[in-house]
C-alpha cells in the first residue's frame, strides 16, 4: 500500500512538473533541453549530471523529437510507464490544444489584417527554417565529407519528390557515414542507465515499430483513418535531427496529397514557433485541417500517430543502449544520416517554404530581419513570430 501510494505520488509529481514545463517551455528542443536539465538535474535531483547527458545524447541517436522523447524517458525513470505518459501528455496538450484551435480559427480569419498576420506567419517560417538549417550545418556539418554528404542528399530530393526521395536521402546518408565518417566517430562513454524496461519488452517494442510501419501503408487504402495514421506515422519515424526536419516530411504527406493547401500548411509552421511545447504538435494543427475527419478526431490521431514510433524505438533500444552506444561504426552511420537531414531541411527551405512565402522584397527583408534576431540578437523565437507577424500585416496590401 505504501509503495502504491508512492508510486501515485510520483505520477502526480512528474504531471505537474511538465505540465509547467508544457506552459513555460519556448524555445524549441535545444532550449527544452536546458529547461529539463535545470528542473531535474539541478532543482530536484532525480537524475546526474551525467546520466542526464547520456540521455540526451541517446535520444538524438535515434529518431524522433529528441525534446520529448528525453521527458518520457525521464517520466519512465520516475514512476515507470504511467509516469512516462503523463510527462508526454502535460508537456504537449497546451501546445496542442491551442495549434487545434488556431487552426479552427485560422479558417474564419477574414480583413486585412487577419491575413496580413497569417502572411507574416508564413514569413516568419522562412527565417525560422533557416535558422535551423544553419544551426544543424554548422554542428552537423562540420568537415568536407559531412557537407558533401548534405549536398547529395539535396540533389536526392530534388530528383525523387515527395517522401520516397527523403528516405532514400538518409539511407544514402546512413551508409556514407558508414563509409567515411568513421574517423569522427566518438568513443567517449557516460554512465550507464538503467531504466524499467525488460529486454523483451524492448524486443516487443521494436517489432510493433516496424511492423506498423510495415503494415500501415499496406492497409492505409481501407480506410482513410488509416491513411492519417500512416502518413503522420511515416513522418514522425523518418525525423532525424530535430524537430524542423518534420517540415519536409509532413509537407510531402499532407500539402503533395492536397489534404492542406501550402499557405495553410506554413501558416501553421509559422504559429507553432510562437506556441511553447514540442514542435511536433503542429501535427495537431494538421490533423484538425484534414479532410473527411471530425477535427478533434484528425488532432488526435495525427498527434498519437506522429510521436508513437519515437517513442517505440526509445522503449525498444533503452535495455540495450549500454552495449550499442559503444559500438563505432552505429556512430559512424548516425553522422552520415544527420548530414543527410542537414541537406533535406536545406531543401525545404527553397521548396515550399521560400516560394510559398516570398513574392517580393518586402517579404524578403522581414525574414531576413527574423534570421538576424534570431541568429545575431538571439531572441526567443516565439518574440520574432510575433515581430514578423505584425510586420506581414504592415507590408500586407
Amino acid at each position: 500500500m505504501v509503495e502504491q501510494t508512492q508510486t501515485r505520488g510520483r505520477i502526480g509529481e512528474v504531471f505537474w512538473a511538465f505540465l509547467a514545463l508544457g506552459l513555460t517551455s519556448f524555445g524549441g528542443p535545444v532550449a527544452h533541453l536546458s529547461y529539463f536539465r535545470t528542473a531535474f538535474v539541478e532543482r530536484r535531483q532525480w537524475l546526474s549530471e551525467q546520466a542526464y547527458a547520456d540521455l540526451v545524447a541517446l535520444c538524438q541517436f535515434l529518431p524522433g523529437p529528441a525534446s520529448s522523447q528525453v521527458g518520457f524517458a525521464l517520466g519512465l525513470l520516475r514512476a515507470g510507464p504511467w509516469g512516462a505518459a503523463m510527462a508526454w501528455l502535460a508537456f504537449t496538450l497546451p501546445s496542442a490544444i491551442i495549434l487545434m484551435l488556431f487552426a479552427l480559427g485560422a479558417t474564419v480569419m477574414d480583413g486585412p489584417i487577419a491575413s496580413g498576420l497569417i502572411h507574416g506567419l508564413k514569413v516568419v517560417a522562412v527565417a525560422i527554417v533557416a535558422h535551423a538549417v544553419w544551426g544543424m550545418a554548422r554542428s552537423l556539418c562540420p568537415d568536407k565529407t559531412r557537407a558533401g554528404i548534405a549536398l547529395a542528399a539535396v540533389f536526392t530530393v530534388a530528383m525523387v519528390n515527395g517522401p520516397l526521395g527523403q528516405v532514400a536521402a538518409i539511407a544514402a546518408g546512413g551508409l556514407a557515414g558508414l563509409m567515411l565518417c568513421r574517423d569522427t566517430a566518438i568513443t567517449t562513454v557516460g554512465e550507464a542507465l538503467h531504466f524499467p524496461v525488460s529486454r523483451l519488452a524492448g524486443t516487443v517494442s521494436l517489432m510493433i515499430f516496424g511492423g506498423l510501419l510495415v503494415l500501415l501503408p499496406l492497409f492505409a487504402v481501407s480506410a482513410e483513418w488509416l491513411n492519417i495514421a500512416d502518413a503522420f506515422y511515416r513522418a514522425g519515424a523518418l525525423v532525424f535531427g530535430g524537430g524542423h526536419v518534420v517540415l519536409p516530411l509532413l509537407e510531402a504527406e499532407v500539402v503533395q496529397s492536397g489534404w492542406v493547401t501550402p499557405n495553410d500548411f506554413l501558416t501553421g509552421y509559422g504559429a507553432a514557433q510562437a506556441v511553447p511545447g514540442p514542435l511536433f504538435t503542429f501535427a495537431a494543427y494538421l490533423g484538425a485541417l484534414l479532410p473527411g475527419i471530425h477535427p478533434f478526431a484528425g488532432a488526435v490521431l495525427a498527434l498519437l500517430a506522429i510521436f508513437m514510433p519515437g517513442f517505440l524505438l526509445l522503449v525498444g533500444v533503452l535495455p540495450f543502449w549500454n552495449h550499442f552506444r559503444r559500438w563505432s561504426n552505429a556512430q559512424a552511420l548516425m553522422r552520415g544520416a544527420n548530414a543527410a537531414v542537414v541537406g533535406i531541411l536545406a531543401a525545404a527551405l527553397y521548396q515550399p517554404v521560400w516560394t510559398s512565402a516570398i513574392v517580393g522584397m518586402g517579404e524578403f527583408v522581414l525574414a531576413l530581419a527574423g534570421f538576424l534576431l534570431l541568429s545575431v540578437w538571439k531572441l526567443p523565437a516565439w518574440l520574432v513570430v510575433a515581430v514578423v507577424a505584425v510586420g506581414g500585416a504592415v507590408i500586407a496590401p
